[in-house]
């Protein structure tokens, strides 16, 4: 059974419609099916998705990325890989299902395959935890990381959670520091990482998992610090202005893309993924394998200084680069020209604006 959001009514009427054409049977028994009205009904639908899908708001969008038939993190690990290994526990507490994690095959290499799973009906829902990861299963992804550094085994990691688990024995557990550790793992890493963020990324469940050296997301998924109704709540004390806490908080594919938070967006079929999930899944593929070529030819250290300087480069013009200098092995920030002459001119403006006075003053007196 198909599950449709608000703003899809229409949709799932015209839909409901093509059901009932392509049924022969009718109120007066068997009947033909009328192939040209269900055609002309299908045109219908695709441009009513196009029409829907083209001007959905960052609200829209958010309801789209949590969207119950969205395909989840397993999904795409049987898709897309081969030879499949999973592998389990943290070896201090227990095995976290909120989080798959194993060796496979993509294009006949070696990856580490990290994904966040919200589950598929209640019950693997409930297993799983709704895709929200307890300490131990960031314990889990931090063993194996090491491991597949190693052994140099690029790291693929599927987002996809509302955000940590914030239950007491979680937090009993370590959640806070399991998180930190987490992300000082993937930042320290000397072979590529790539993150794909599926549906929801959220606060520091995902950013643990998403330090990455490139971090793709799809079309209508989310990435932000807080969901809408939690700012809102903060915000507001309303959570019903969830839009308005969508919209001023930039968590869209594209918005993120304009800040450089994220590196590419993987367009999404018509009406969103869940309506066309083999060809999102190829799409991704492509993507996972064009970027790991990029890193085929450098070393552990450029790799490190590339994941280094990315996220140094956040907020910033330029961001961090390698020193010229043969003594400096670190990064140094760099500007951009136009960045350096405004910060010139800003701190000697009395200077320059006293040479313009007397410019001023000595062609004053020229003239008279």
């Amino acid at each position: 059974m198909k599950n449709y959001l608000d703003f899809e009514k229409e949709i799932k009427a015209l839909e409901q419609e093509v059901d009932n054409l392509k049924s022969p049977f009718g109120s007066e028994g068997i009947s033909e099916v009328d192939t040209s009205k269900i055609k002309n009904t299908q045109y219908e639908i695709n441009q009513k998705l196009d029409e829907i899908y083209s001007n959905l708001n960052s609200w829209q969008r958010t309801q789209v990325a949590r969207h119950e038939d969205r395909p989840k993190a397993n999904f795409y690990i049987k898709k897309i890989f081969s030879q499949f290994t999973l592998l389990s526990g943290d070896r201090y507490f227990g095995d976290d299902k909120s989080v798959i994690a194993g060796f496979g095959l993509i294009d006949n290499k070696s990856v580490l395959i990290i994904g966040q799973e919200k589950g598929e009906d209640l019950n693997t829902r409930i297993e799983r935890n709704f895709g929200m990861m307890r300490p131990e299963g960031y314990r889990k992804c931090i063993r194996l990381m090491k491991l597949a550094d190693r052994f140099q085994i690029p790291v693929i990691s599927f987002i996809d959670t509302p955000g940590a688990y914030p239950g007491l024995g979680a937090e009993q557990r370590g959640q806070a520091s399991a998180i930190a550790n987490s992300i000082e793992c993937c930042m320290s890493l000397g072979v590529p990482n790539i993150s794909i963020i599926i549906g929801e990324g959220g606060s520091g469940g995902a950013i643990a998992l998403a330090s990455s050296n490139k971090v793709i997301m799809l079309e209508n998924s989310i990435y932000s610090v807080i969901s809408p109704e939690g700012c809102a709540s903060i915000l507001w004390r309303d959570p019903s202005k969830s839009l308005q806490a969508a919209e001023a908080m930039k968590l869209t594919a594209k918005d993120l893309l304009k800040l450089k938070i994220i590196d590419e967006i993987v367009p999404e079929p018509l009406g969103g993924a869940h309506r066309d999930p083999d060809t999102i899944a190829a799409d991704i593929k492509h993507a996972i394998i064009k970027n790991l070529k990029s890193f085929e030819n450098l070393s552990k250290e450029e790799i490190y200084d590339h994941r280094k300087s990315k996220f140094l480069q956040i907020g910033r013009d330029q961001g961090f680069s390698k020193s010229s200098n043969l003594n400096d092995k670190g990064l140094s920030y760099t500007e951009s020209s136009v960045k350096k002459l405004r910060s010139h001119v800003e701190k000697n403006k009395y200077t320059y604006l006293g040479f313009g006075l007397l410019a001023i003053v000595s062609l004053i007196a020229l003239l008279f």
